[in-house]
């Protein structure tokens, strides 16, 4: 089901049972794969690949338990060109995927979301909202990315790493912090990061570490708590 207000560039190819909200724009050169949902207003660029069962420009909902509400009015989601979306995955409305991203099968990347050139959000991987990812960032496998954080350009994050931003845990209606990653730094796979640390330019966190300090730039730590090796 394709809504009459829909603009499609030339050469795209379409599944079967695909839904396409109204206002929605679609480059040249483009494949959606079948059962596909593409909600109201999502901007694509050319040459994306929307694989099976994946939805795009999705709604966030709320409660009246949630201290942090998301915006009830968001602007749609913008993907740029080349960029390769997987299986079942799911990426919310006012979020940015720049161009040359690749999503893995079973990703989920909530509203507010900044993923820059040429990242890699693997497979089943969170990410939470109001996050900014740079350019040439790899995040691996099963990977939690917590609301509020910063991942700055060259990353590198291990399967499975874990992060926080509310050091209170709901008992406070605090602001939420999540760590910053500053540029090149690499975080082995299971490391846990605790809220607002923040790990230097080309530092390295090793596998299991659990970090619970500020980590300078350029330093080696591992183990729980994190402490500096030679």
């Amino acid at each position: 089901m394709i809504d009459d207000s829909v603009k499609i560039g030339s050469n795209v190819k379409i599944g079967e049972h695909v839904i396409i909200g109204e206002n929605v724009e679609i480059g040249n050169n483009v494949s959606i794969g079948h059962h596909v949902v593409i909600n109201r207003d999502t901007c694509i660029g050319d040459r994306v690949v929307i694989n099976e069962s994946t939805y795009l420009g999705r709604v966030p909902a709320a409660n009246k338990s949630m201290a942090h509400r998301p915006a009830k009015e968001l602007p749609p989601l913008l993907i740029f060109d080349d960029v390769k979306i997987g299986n079942h995955c799911v990426i919310y409305q006012g979020s940015t995927i720049m161009e040359g991203v690749l999503i893995g099968d079973l990703a989920s990347i909530r509203e507010n979301v900044h993923v820059g050139k040429d990242s890699i959000i693997g497979r089943n991987v969170m990410v939470e909202n109001n996050t900014l990812i740079g350019r040439f960032v790899t995040i691996q496998t099963s990977s939690y990315v917590t609301a509020y954080m910063s991942i700055e350009d060259h990353v590198f994050i291990g399967p499975c790493f874990s992060s926080s931003n509310d050091k209170y845990m709901g008992m406070e209606n605090d602001a939420l912090q999540g760590p910053v990653l500053k540029e090149g730094s690499k975080i082995g796979n299971n490391a846990t990061f605790l809220p607002g640390i923040i790990i230097g330019k080309q530092a390295i966190v090793g596998a299991g570490s659990v970090v619970t300090k500020h980590v300078v730039d350029g330093e080696i730590v591992v183990g729980n708590p994190a402490k500096k090796i030679k």
